[in-house]
């Protein structure tokens, strides 16, 4: 693609550190952007551009893709995608763990967990070219590209989610699945560790393979475990991959409880040994501790559990577990109890199988970030950045090339979105540019709002989405389909 320079180009960012998304090196060079496209790279000083800005000293990587979002009705409840936008996110796959915001039909409230996306009003996409056309008209600052939910579909066709599907009803989802992938959706997630899909046995998610199969998508799942019995539950993941030849992608991956922690080096020999030719990959994200609805599973006392949110007890938010039983004088699993539903972060991660795990050559991020928390997670504002200030360059976990890799253009090859996630002449605009000695993140446990550091500029699809922390209503992404 040769770029005629009589004509001006819209954008040129002079002498930045061009870090291309596939892990290389980076190149001191100039980068011209014309509508939604990068036109030209290399020395341009004899192009005209309506707008220039000075990289030098500074990063430009591909515009973060963030892999495991819950995002699906926050694209258009909020379409600024401040908390991403911020940290240099310009993609987000939605739908995961099981959950999506289409295809859904809601008789009642949302079920858990699919109340961590909205409420019951906010579900009303009952099919994926529904959702798809809401977002074309609302537009985001972020592209999006979605997954269907195993736990969504059960839900629309089953009256008690706390059994196996019928034969008649994995029909009914079959057909849904099939209609929502022909429609532009990615594949499917599971959640089989929440209790509305755990009693899917094996044999349900594997009846979704052939589907998936057909239309060449892909299979995300929240393991039906990630406690003690860790490796059976990836066992089953990797199943599917040999059943039906799919990708398979694990979501944040990790070795959870305090019984298993140091088991990192176990759960990554198990990718190996499904062998060198395996699509099987997985994301992660850059913190130890986990966030979700309060599952009285997983109540202990082993590690700190956070309660974020309660809709029986709203005044006992942001207070410890284990101080909220002790206020009324009854045990951890019984104040759990009387706080459903309620939402948690759970400290119950090893930062040394963190570290592992991020630095696994299979490993993309994703912030799991949960945006209807009222106080959520600080990954939600803060993973991105964190790879990049505190993992790669105070940690050493891995070098700046191979942490940017992580998350742009591993990303858009295992999710197959094209022309994105890699620098390229005819690829989009999705572009951030930082500091690579002051990035980093500000958001806290305790203040978990705060947009980071070191972000100086973002462009989705050519169009600058932030300046100098000041977010712009660009509206520019797109909705990414298979």
């Amino acid at each position: 693609m040769q770029y005629d320079i009589s004509q001006p180009v819209d954008t040129i960012i002079y002498q930045a550190k061009v870090f291309d998304g596939l892990g290389n090196e980076p190149v001191h060079m100039d980068v011209a952007i014309k509508g939604q496209q990068i036109v030209a790279l290399g020395e341009l000083s004899a192009y005209q551009a309506l707008d220039t800005v000075n990289g030098k000293g500074l990063c430009l990587a591909p515009g973060f893709i963030d892999v495991h979002t819950h995002d699906d009705l926050e694209v258009l409840r909020n379409p600024d995608m401040a908390a991403k936008i911020s940290q240099g996110v310009t993609t987000v796959i939605t739908g995961n763990c099981g959950i999506s915001a289409a295809p859904a039909q809601l008789a009642t409230d949302a079920p858990d967990p699919m109340n961590l996306l909205g409420d019951k009003t906010e579900f009303k996409f009952a099919q994926m070219r529904d959702y798809i056309a809401a977002y074309n008209v609302r537009k985001a600052n972020v592209n999006v590209a979605a997954l269907v939910g195993h736990t969504t579909l059960r839900n629309n066709v089953m009256d008690d989610l706390l059994r196996a599907a019928t034969a008649q009803e994995i029909a009914l989802m079959q057909q849904q699945l099939d209609m929502a992938l022909s429609q532009g959706a990615l594949g499917l997630s599971t959640g089989l560790a929440y209790k509305n899909a755990n009693q899917a046995p094996s044999s349900e998610v594997q009846a979704f393979g052939e589907v998936l199969k057909k239309h060449d998508a892909l299979y995300t799942t929240h393991l039906r475990t990630e406690f003690d019995a860790v490796l059976e539950a990836m066992d089953e993941a990797f199943a599917m991959e040999q059943a039906f030849d799919i990708k398979v992608i694990i979501s944040h991956l990790k070795c959870a409880g305090k019984n298993n922690w140091g088991r990192a080096p176990e759960l990554l020999a198990k990718f190996s040994e499904q062998g060198e030719h395996s699509k099987c990959s997985c994301d992660a994200y850059p913190y130890a501790a986990s966030s979700s609805t309060l599952d009285l599973n997983q109540v202990t006392d082993d590690f700190d559990i956070f309660i974020t949110w309660s809709d029986s007890h709203p005044e006992m938010a942001e207070q410890l577990l284990a101080d909220i039983a002790a206020h009324w004088g009854v045990s951890l699993l019984d104040a759990a109890k009387r706080l459903q539903p309620a939402g948690a972060v759970y400290h119950g991660l090893n930062e040394d199988d963190v570290k592992t795990i991020l630095a696994f050559d299979k490993t993309m991020i994703g912030s799991d970030g949960l945006p209807c928390d009222p106080h959520p997670h600080p990954r939600l504002w803060g993973s991105f950045p964190r790879v990049l200030g505190h993992y790669s360059r105070e940690q050493g976990v891995f070098s700046l090339a191979t942490a940017i890799h992580k998350m742009t253009g591993l990303s858009a090859a295992n999710y197959r979105l094209a022309n994105r996630g890699v620098i390229k002449v005819g690829n989009f605009a999705d572009l951030v540019l930082f500091d690579a000695d002051e990035v980093i993140d500000n958001a806290t446990f305790v203040d978990s709002e705060l947009p980071a550091s070191g972000i100086r500029r973002v462009w989705t699809n050519g169009q600058a989405t932030l300046i100098d922390k000041q977010i712009l209503p660009a509206y520019s992404g797109k909705f990414l389909t298979s």
